[in-house]
């Protein structure tokens, strides 16, 4: 375990926490604990995903970056959607 220790490098522990964030934010909306609707929702994936992506900016893999664009555009909607049916209440 050490060995692996002294390896990890900055990148890889961000996109680490990032890739644990959104499966919390998954798991949490499976359990109950939260809502999808909830803004905390969006937030968390972008989030997870922008720590994702940085990972991804220092060790590159073109399908990883796909998914964590989309992942951080459908989060960016969410948000903007939740603001907007805020307001029309």
């Amino acid at each position: 375990m050490a060995a692996f220790l002294e390896t990890l490098t900055l990148a890889d522990a961000v996109g680490s926490i990032g890739a644990l964030v959104v499966v919390a934010a998954y798991f949490a909306t499976q359990m109950r604990m939260m809502n999808s609707d909830d803004l905390a929702f969006p937030v968390l994936n972008l989030a997870g995903s922008i720590l994702i992506v940085y990972s991804l900016l220092q060790n590159f893999n073109l399908a990883s970056m796909l998914i964590e664009s989309f992942w951080i555009l459908i989060s960016m909607i969410g948000i903007v959607q939740f603001f907007r049916l805020r307001r029309a209440r």
